[in-house]
């Protein structure tokens, strides 16, 4: 059992439906075995538990796990390409990159590259864009075994407008990912998650193979992308002329419900978002790689008020790193700058789209916020003394501007510690 003292920021209750940043200046987190089971003064937490390790942690800003609802596994060597469109950034960039994880020595480096950049920008859970390749996806489930990661992550499947080696056919789609499936969901804090890569390369026939590993396996998840790029957009269209729309292709098929992440949905049409949130599935916004790839201002007013539920995503590699912090100030940017009229969003709306509601767009009900009950997902932040983010924090106005300050200069260097369960997973 440990108790921890620290200053807290966290949104147990959503800033967008009236939800207030709930931060506390010192207080003690029980924590026994991974739980927390006290929020209290130390006094009473010390007068509880009198042979509890202290750990003073006041120095910085303790803040729940960071959550990432769209990253891609294979891109960690593809970020920085700047001045392409999504499908020439694809072509050029990312699909090269992602047809050398056949090679599984090559498949190794880049899992530990990429779980090195999750765990150093305190991220502790995250929905993952797999690989195309099966065998790159057993070495990356059992590196995120190891790593303690909270990862939901699958199979990425097409059949075409892709380099021949990363297309696939029906039958091996299915038996892979049900193989897949069977090896790793639900083992420690790995869950899977049928992915196609985008309707643009996958045709009526695979995406209903993944809808029937959804009815298979109805526990599982669905990952994909959406309305990103208007040139994807009308490819989509030309090849699935059956479907309503953009969405319809993936809910004919079987893969549309309160399990599914759709990335982007920069372009979205009413009836698209009206069907999202009838079913419950999340819009993951990433805000770095639409402004990098120049894909377009996300509407996030019309998603709040079609009732879609929105969390954030960093796109590796199109966005432009690991870093969540970023990605939450670069959405408050957008959303200032969005000539259809964004969302005024403080930093209460940033650390909810980076924690809670990457949680519960995740169904990660025991992470989130640093509750009693939930369990020890934490983030440390401590910048280095006299540092511009160290001096920002230190004469903030109030603990909305510290987080504000947190948000527009955090980096990896500033998270001094990240833990997941408990466990200390990064230690500077």
């Amino acid at each position: 059992m440990i108790i921890y003292r620290a200053r807290v920021f966290d949104t147990p209750d959503s800033p967008f439906t009236g939800g207030r940043l709930r931060s506390e200046s010192d207080i003690a987190l029980v924590v026994d075995d991974g739980l927390i089971t006290a929020r209290t003064d130390l006094p009473t937490a010390r007068a509880a538990h009198p042979d509890a390790e202290v750990v003073d942690l006041r120095s910085g800003v303790l803040i729940p796990g960071l959550i990432d609802t769209h990253v891609h596994l294979p891109q960690v060597r593809a970020i920085g390409h700047l001045g392409r469109p999504l499908l020439d950034w694809l072509d050029h960039c990312a699909l090269p990159e992602e047809a050398k994880l056949s090679d599984d020595t090559y498949a190794a480096a880049v899992a530990e590259e990429f779980l090195t950049g999750l765990t150093s920008a305190g991220t502790t859970s995250a929905m993952v864009f797999g690989a195309h390749f099966g065998a790159a996806m057993d070495i990356f489930f059992s590196a995120a075994a190891k790593a303690g990661l909270r990862i939901t992550s699958g199979l990425v499947t097409s059949d075409r407008n892709l380099p021949e080696a990363l297309l696939t056919d029906v039958e091996t789609s299915v038996a892979e990912g049900q193989r897949l499936i069977d090896a790793w969901h639900g083992t420690g804090r790995l869950r899977y998650a049928v992915t196609p890569r985008f309707s643009f390369s996958a045709g009526p026939e695979l995406l209903a193979a993944g809808g029937a590993l959804v009815a298979d396996n109805p526990d599982i998840w669905v990952t994909s992308h959406i309305n990103e790029n208007r040139d994807e957009v009308t490819g989509v269209a030309q090849i699935h002329p059956e479907a309503l729309d953009y969405l319809d292709t993936y809910d004919r098929a079987g893969l549309l419900g309160r399990r599914t992440v759709l990335a982007h949905n920069v372009h979205p049409q009413d009836r698209e978002l009206a069907r999202i949130a009838e079913v419950g599935a999340v819009a993951a916004h990433c805000p770095t790689s639409n402004s990098a790839l120049a894909s377009g201002f996300f509407p996030l007013r019309r998603h709040l008020e079609a009732g879609v539920r929105v969390a954030l995503g960093s796109d590796v590699g199109a966005g432009t790193g690991f870093n969540l912090l970023k990605e939450g100030v670069q959405s408050y940017f957008m959303q200032q700058l969005d000539p259809t009229g964004g969302v005024a969003l403080d930093s209460a709306h940033l650390l909810h789209l980076a924690t809670s509601a990457g949680a519960e767009a995740l169904a990660l009900d025991e992470v989130g916020d640093l509750s009693v009950g939930k369990r020890f997902d934490a983030v440390l932040i401590d910048p280095v003394a006299g540092q511009p983010l160290d001096v920002g924090i230190r004469h903030a106005g109030d603990d909305s501007d510290a987080l504000a300050a947190i948000f527009a200069m955090g980096t990896p260097g500033d998270i001094a510690r990240v833990w997941v369960d408990g466990e200390l997973v990064k230690a500077s």
